[in-house]
């Protein structure tokens, strides 16, 4: 009797449970109820009736008058054709009132069921100038010529051979085509429309507003022109969508919209600026053959799979800011007017700019670019995608950069390789510069930091941060109190946040930059053979007209001796060649010629010229003088590799029976002097020319020298420039 009636206490406490949960349960469905059954509740379906209501008192809604039919729902199912025919009948009669003013159309919130045939509600209507008069308003006849003039203007640019843009559409052959017109404001704010929604070839007067829309089946907006602002912030396409052939006149907004399947935009006109920031793509989105007039905002976007602009044209920024690629990104033959963000943006698959067009001035931003050689790839055309990437400062894009040449060593495209490790180094540079030269804030005084501009007080709080510890960098100074915006923006490139530097450390680093400028000045940092060779010949002449004004213009009195004057016109038009081909090759190769020369002439000018200024200003009074200071190894005459050669013969009298001197009185002479020059300095030649070793004045053996000892470094250069840019060599020297 107790275990039974312990039993039922027990059930009675588990019905009393049960009970209340229910409670519980109802008490939330009755006074919390769940949004997405609050707005289907609230949804009030739409009859003849109330319709034909609503249509005769529109209301009045920024300005304008609108048929209100929102929170309704709406049933344009086969089954209801009925009311469908009904539905589309009254509305098109009110909404293609002619020279009243129109009639906008609130659907929002609302949920339609079933097809709704947008384009069956739009005035149907030729679009030639001579026919509009007598349906539109002398307002909307005014925007009709200023679209049709943005129209002509835009297909122009990207159909030079097209004449006229009287239909407003993708295509000019078919002169009887018409077009729906809407000439009022359409809302669709959170609306539902659980069929197909179809607007092909219509023209919007006024803007339409599908803010939170959700299209569950295929939409249709082929050859649709929008001639006001469009927005269709965080919309939803559940099925395919099609805007192919589209104009958008004002500004297009799609952000945060999701397009769960596929999204064709291809030979749309973006007329104005265009916003598809945080939008969703998760199936294979077309873009080809677009026009972007305006900007295009693509940041933040998610494509899941293949985007394509193919052929496509921007002629403003495009920002494809912390933009997320799964997919292959593809701009053949795409035109950029100007420049393209990936700043931040992750590329895990392939980008293919193969014979992308970038105008100049245009280039690709790549600073913080998330990508891995070794699981994706950017395709380019070899030699032309290396020169567009930028990055702004070396800090924080070492591995970008790095990651980047890498991807084309794979693909053996070395001079676009060697162009990123030129623009790595371009900015260590830039970087060492900011050592040496601008204000380092962790060891600044406070009198130099005012004199910088900074204010007193906000001097004094740097110094007692840094008191408690160093900067990192120069953005850590934001996080004063004290330290302001605008005062940053004014002082942050003169100022650096490193570690105190010593002498020591500051002469290191000036060394440092003093070979990295040379480097950079004279071979691109080893990645610019022409550019080498170009130098190498200005040296190379220039040192050849030095040796022959040496050695054949030695002195005018008490007897002359001096060349004739067919050897000076010979050596003179030979070295304006030389030097002109020279010049030619560093023009042509580098972006900063004129330094490039500045550099060469500090290393052969003023050396050479003081030596030479010296000589004549001495005057030379010594045995043999009317013998040729060069000897030439008379015992072979071929092109030789000389590289161990030096510049003076040796004194043992075997030699001198081997080296005979130079022989003035032939015509052909002045080229031996160009031989020695090239012996010099790469170690090259056809004859092995040198100096004689008997009655030579020092200043004549210092000159040699010193273009040996300076042939020397270049052959390095050259050596190292040739191992970075032959493929075969590059490539087993870079992916050891």
């Amino acid at each position: 009797m107790f275990f039974k009636r312990r039993g039922t206490r027990r059930f009675n406490a588990e019905v009393r449970r049960v009970s209340l949960c229910y409670f519980a349960l109802l008490c939330v469905l009755l006074f919390f109820p769940l949004p997405a059954f609050a707005a289907q509740a609230e949804r009030t379906p739409l009859t003849l009736e109330l319709l034909q209501e609503r249509i005769k008192n529109p209301t009045l809604r920024e300005g304008s008058l609108t048929i209100d039919l929102r929170e309704m729902v709406i049933d344009l199912r086969p089954e209801n054709s009925v009311f469908r025919d009904d539905f589309y009948q009254l509305l098109r009669k009110e909404l293609q009132k002619t020279g009243a003013k129109p009639l906008g159309l609130d659907l929002s919130y609302s949920l339609i069921q079933g097809d709704f045939i947008g384009s069956d509600l739009g005035l149907r209507t030729p679009l030639y100038a001579q026919a509009i008069a007598p349906i539109f308003t002398t307002t909307e006849q005014e925007q009709l010529e200023r679209l049709r003039l943005v129209c002509l203007q835009s297909l122009s640019i990207a159909f030079p051979d097209s004449k006229d843009c009287k239909l407003l559409l993708g295509t000019l052959s078919n002169t009887s085509s018409e077009i729906a017109v809407f000439r009022g404001a359409l809302t669709f704010v959170e609306t539902r429309f659980n069929g197909e929604v179809l607007f092909p070839h219509t023209f919007f007067l006024q803007s339409i507003n599908s803010q939170g829309a959700s299209f569950l089946k295929t939409t249709n907006w082929n050859e649709v022109r929008f001639g006001r602002s469009v927005k269709f912030d965080g919309a939803t396409f559940v099925q395919p969508s099609n805007f192919q052939g589209s104009i958008f006149f004002e500004k297009a907004n799609f952000k945060k919209a999701k397009f769960q399947e596929l999204v064709d935009f291809q030979g749309s006109f973006f007329i104005e600026s265009s916003n598809f920031n945080k939008a969703i793509f998760k199936q294979t989105s077309k873009f080809n053959n677009s026009l972007w007039q305006g900007e295009a905002d693509f940041s933040g976007v998610s494509f899941a799979n293949p985007v394509q602009f193919n052929k496509a044209k921007f002629n403003q920024v495009v920002s494809f800011t912390e933009a997320i690629f799964q997919k292959d990104i593809i701009f053949r033959e795409t035109q950029f007017n100007q420049s393209v963000d990936f700043h931040d943006t992750s590329i895990l698959n392939q980008a293919d700019f193969s014979d992308a067009l970038f105008v100049k001035g245009a280039f690709l931003n790549v600073s913080g670019l998330n990508f891995n050689s070794n699981q994706a790839k950017i395709l380019g055309n070899p030699g032309e995608i290396g020169n567009k990437f930028f990055v702004p400062k070396l800090q924080g894009n070492q591995n970008i950069l790095r990651n980047l040449a890498q991807n084309f060593r794979q693909q053996q495209q070395v001079g676009d390789a060697n162009q990123l490790e030129y623009i790595k180094q371009r900015l260590r540079l830039i970087e060492l510069s900011q050592f040496l030269v601008a204000t380092n804030i962790n060891h600044a005084s406070i009198s130099r930091l005012i004199n910088l501009g900074f204010s007193p007080t906000q001097a004094q709080a740097i110094k007692e941060q840094r008191e408690l510890k160093l900067f990192r960098n120069s953005n850590e100074l934001l996080s004063l109190a004290d330290i302001d915006l605008d005062t940053y923006q004014k002082v942050r490139d003169r100022l650096v946040a490193i570690d105190p530097l010593s002498i020591g450390g500051w002469l290191i680093h000036a060394i440092n930059w003093l070979l990295l400028s040379v480097l950079l000045l004279l071979s691109g940092y080893g990645t610019n053979f022409w550019l080498v060779f170009g130098v190498g010949g200005v040296a190379i002449a220039y040192f050849g007209l030095l040796f022959w004004l040496i050695d054949r213009y030695r002195r005018l009195r008490p007897v002359a001796i001096i060349p004739t004057f067919y050897e000076t016109i010979s050596i003179f038009t030979s070295f304006s060649c030389l030097i002109s081909l020279s010049l030619l090759a560093i023009f042509r190769n580098t972006e900063q010629p004129w330094l490039t020369l500045g550099c060469l002439f500090l290393i052969i000018v003023p050396v050479p010229l003081t030596l030479l200024s010296r000589l004549y200003q001495q005057g030379r009074y010594h045995d043999l003088m009317n013998i040729s200071y060069f000897t030439e190894d008379g015992t072979l005459r071929q092109l030789r590799l000389l590289i161990g050669r030096l510049p003076v013969i040796p004194r043992n009298p075997t030699f001198r029976e081997r080296y005979m001197p130079l022989l003035l009185d032939k015509r052909w002479n002045w080229l031996n002097y160009y031989d020695f020059s090239l012996n010099n300095l790469v170690r090259l030649g056809f004859n092995d020319i040198r100096l004689r070793d008997e009655h030579l004045p020092g200043i004549i053996a210092a000159l040699a020298w010193y273009q040996w000892s300076l042939g020397l470094l270049y052959i390095t250069l050259v050596l190292w420039t040739l191992s970075r840019t032959i493929p075969g060599l590059n490539l087993l020297i870079y992916l050891k």
